[in-house]
């Protein structure tokens, strides 16, 4: 059984939606960043064995399939799409290391992409003659209506059980703009349209916040637009590789899958998918993470992650989070994993990052890279 590797990463800048991204359709966005993990690692198109992305919101069609022809990876190059929501950027790497450590194949792009921008309109066909299509937002999580909640109602719930208070999400929220803008991500970006830096971070203060009306929640410990991460579009990739090809690169700069998970929980309460799955790893790891990258969909459900697995703070989301950059839903498990592998970097050989994220209908990924 062979290891997996990571040699390359590299994501888009986020653009929230109808911004700088409004006309790009899921092709335009992966193209660049398939053609940069390429010429990173010094390898061809014709020495990729598969592709394997998230996606969420473009009602099928096997987007990966066709932005990879887009790309021009050979014909021969098959490509598939996953759809496990928020998880499904980390999910679709995960599942390229297990394909990996089979043998089943060499060299696999993978990682997630989404456009808000450019999803397609939604409307359930009538059942009768006579009546109307119904348009819908999204689909339906969980089988029973009473199981299936709003997340943004989840996450107002996360913060009143957690007693984490407005300010106290808006703190978290301030930080991580704050974060993001003393960044230097250049490293892990491909310019597309002109936008060479995330977009949406920005200089947020506690009176800025004071002015936002609340989304959901009572006073105390309600949500507003500071404290969830906006709808937003962004592909980010990872070149996923055996230690065969490993062997014959020189690469300087290697992260190995150490581990991944999976898990499932009540679809009522999806807001600690992230802890649910990491909590097993770090056990198994028997040592705290130098590097954690903690999906900020909300600020309550980043909060809760960060407090419930005992991260030091300061390991966490050090170049900010999706709350200073926004949340393309299946790109953004895949953005966490190209964070980290830039973090990584500034570590020493044997250390361990955590990428974790949480899903809608009760789902949680996590993987442990080690630094080798």
């Amino acid at each position: 059984m062979s290891d997996a590797f990571i040699i390359s990463a590299r994501r888009t800048p986020v653009a929230p939606r109808n911004g700088m991204f409004r006309k790009m359709e899921i092709a335009d966005l992966v193209t660049p960043v398939i053609h940069a993990l390429l010429s990173d690692a010094g390898l061809r198109a014709q020495d990729v064995d598969d592709v394997i992305l998230g996606n969420a919101l473009y009602a099928g069609g096997n987007p990966a399939r066709l932005a990879s022809l887009a790309a021009g990876l050979p014909l021969g190059v098959p490509a598939m799409t996953i759809d496990t929501q928020c998880c499904a950027g980390l999910d679709a790497i995960a599942l390229a290391a297990s394909r990996i450590r089979a043998g089943d194949g060499h060299v696999i792009i993978a990682g997630g992409v989404e456009s808000f921008s450019r999803s397609p309109l939604r409307t359930r066909r009538p059942r009768d003659d006579g009546e109307m299509g119904r348009p819908y937002d999204r689909p339906p999580f969980s089988p029973w209506p009473d199981r299936d909640p709003d997340l943004v109602e989840a996450a107002a719930e996360l913060a009143r059980t957690r007693g984490y208070t407005r300010a106290a999400q808006e703190l978290f929220a301030m930080e991580s703009h704050a974060k993001a803008i003393a960044a230097d991500h250049r490293a892990e970006l491909v310019m597309l349209g002109g936008l060479d830096s995330d977009a949406f971070k920005r200089r947020l203060s506690a009176r800025i916040c004071a002015r936002l009306p609340l989304i959901a929640g009572d006073n105390a410990c309600g949500l507003t637009a500071a404290t969830i991460a906006v709808e937003a579009d962004a592909a980010a990739m990872a070149l996923v590789i055996s230690r065969e090809v490993l062997t014959r690169l020189s690469i300087g700069y290697v992260l190995r899958l150490h581990s991944t998970r999976r898990v499932g929980l009540e679809p009522a309460q999806p807001a600690t998918g992230a802890q649910a799955a990491a909590r097993g790893l770090l056990e198994m790891a028997g040592r705290a993470p130098a590097v954690a990258e903690v999906m900020e969909s909300f600020a309550s459900q980043a909060m809760a992650a960060i407090h419930d697995l005992g991260l030091i703070a300061a390991a966490v989301n050090r170049g900010g989070g999706a709350l200073s950059r926004g949340h393309p839903i299946g790109a953004s498990g895949g953005i966490l994993a190209v964070r980290l592998f830039h973090e990584m970097k500034s570590e020493s050989h044997g250390a361990v990052g955590l990428a974790a994220i949480a899903a809608a209908g009760g789902l949680g990924s996590a993987a442990l890279f080690e630094r080798v």
